[in-house]
């Protein structure tokens, strides 16, 4: 009996882990949809036609990690602007890891 409930416990902490996982990308869309997809809809770029958010434009800016794209929203470069105090940090590591994880799966 002891061992079922361990086994149940723990299956429990996982479940509430990926669920908060969810959350955060949830939380990283609706910031991107807030405060990015006037420029960045789709992972396109209007501004800058050939950085895009998509796979490869990431890969060959070298914003292909979660800590580089932070470092652009919180700092911003060229046009795009810097979001560090507008944003939270909190906000920042959601939105970047919404990107990537956009990125990974094609924009759908």
């Amino acid at each position: 009996m002891k061992l079922k409930s361990y086994i149940i416990f723990v299956l429990t902490i996982l479940a509430t882990i990926n669920i908060a996982i969810a959350a955060d990308i949830e939380h990283g869309e609706q910031i991107f949809t807030a405060n990015c997809s006037a420029c960045h809809a789709g992972g396109n770029n209007v501004i800058m036609p050939e950085k895009t958010l998509k796979k490869d434009a990431l890969e060959a800016n070298s914003m292909n990690s979660v800590n580089a794209i932070k470092y652009q929203v919180t700092n911003g470069k060229n046009a795009m602007p810097a979001f560090g105090g507008r944003l939270s940090d909190t906000d920042i590591e959601d939105v970047a890891n919404y990107v990537l994880g956009q990125s990974e799966q094609g924009w759908n």
